[in-house]
């Protein structure tokens, strides 16, 4: 947490004069949409206005959530966007550890002189103004809560902030399945409960969601799962061609590297995907126990994330890559 002379002077910046934008990474995911949103929603309680500004846009099934909609995308609106982050005094960076994760907006960031306030659970954050960096904690949105509490204001949470906390809450962990998950997160959970969380509504808004496109795409992805490196590693992959062919959407494969961690036996699953419009490979990695797949994905793929979460990119071809990370996980016998 933010030391108490750091929330102090955070307190002196929090005042309805000052313009106040919420920024978070490039394909913004639950975790970073709710604590986006709850952020915005605790600072209106306080009298402040405040802009989220997100790089691309998001995948529907996190559209439902209290203003979402009012999210600005600066893949659309890049020149509203730029102007934002620029005359900005206050400048919340959430769910990201460097600028470099929030694609056109880093350079935005460094330049503006705003200052920058990181909430985050990543390893290795670079610098900020005032840093709150806890790579234990499962998700952005508990953190956000936390500083809600700091800030001595847990009164103020409301039912939309609680919808927004409880969401990233709730897909940052897998539903509450992962090691990452603690009694602290459940309490916290029951607090949003009772403030206004509906854990039925939000689930069905969040998952039960699914297009035709995203079940032909998971049906065709099952139908070819490979498990290698003795029964302990999952290999999953999309092509272009098959994306194009099923209509895909934004969205449509969340989630999907985690049937291959179900299979019983694997600690490491790998999910290839060809992007839609450029020459790469988007690769997601998931672990169990101590498989630390951040380290593997900074070390052979330019990625990065958690211990058991993270992703990363190739720019060989979908089958080179997929051999080539054969190979790297019996080099490192993961």
């Amino acid at each position: 947490m933010f030391t108490p002379a750091e929330l102090l002077e955070i307190k002196t910046l929090l005042i309805p004069e000052n313009k106040v934008v919420i920024l978070t990474h490039y394909n913004p995911d639950g975790d970073a949409i709710g604590s986006s949103l709850g952020l915005k929603h605790y600072l209106r309680q306080k009298g402040i206005e405040a802009d989220v500004v997100v790089p691309n846009d998001f995948p529907k099934f996190l559209k439902w959530m209290p203003e979402a909609k009012k999210a600005i995308i600066a893949e659309y609106k890049r020149k509203v966007a730029f102007e934002i982050i620029q005359s900005a005094d206050v400048i919340f960076c959430l769910d990201f550890n460097s600028p470099s994760r929030i694609g056109l907006l880093g350079d935005w960031l460094v330049n503006a002189k705003g200052k920058k306030i990181l909430i985050d659970h990543h390893q290795q954050p670079e610098s900020f103004d005032f840093v709150y960096s806890d790579t234990v904690i499962p998700a952005t949105c508990q953190m956000v809560y936390h500083f809600i509490e700091a800030m001595d204001d847990e009164k103020l949470v409301n039912h939309n902030i609680a919808e927004c906390l409880y969401t990233g809450i709730m897909t940052d962990t897998g539903g509450f399945r992962f090691r990452s998950t603690s009694a602290t997160t459940h309490r916290i959970i029951a607090n949003l409960i009772e403030r206004g969380a509906d854990p039925a509504m939000i689930t069905s808004n969040t998952w039960d969601t699914n297009t035709v496109s995203r079940l032909h795409l998971l049906a065709l992805i099952l139908g070819r799962i490979e498990v290698v490196h003795e029964g302990k590693v999952a290999v999953l992959y999309l092509t272009r061609k098959e994306l194009q062919e099923y209509g895909f959407q934004k969205g449509d494969t969340e989630g999907f590297v985690n049937y291959g961690l179900s299979i019983l036996g694997v600690k490491m699953a790998a999910f290839f995907m060809e992007d839609l419009y450029d020459d790469f490979i988007k690769i997601s990695f998931r672990s169990k126990d101590d498989v630390d797949v951040n380290q593997f994905s900074r070390k052979y793929f330019s990625g990065g994330g958690h211990i058991n979460a993270a992703g990363g990119k190739s720019y060989e071809s979908l089958h080179g890559t997929i051999e080539t990370f054969k190979k790297m996980i019996e080099e490192e016998n993961m």
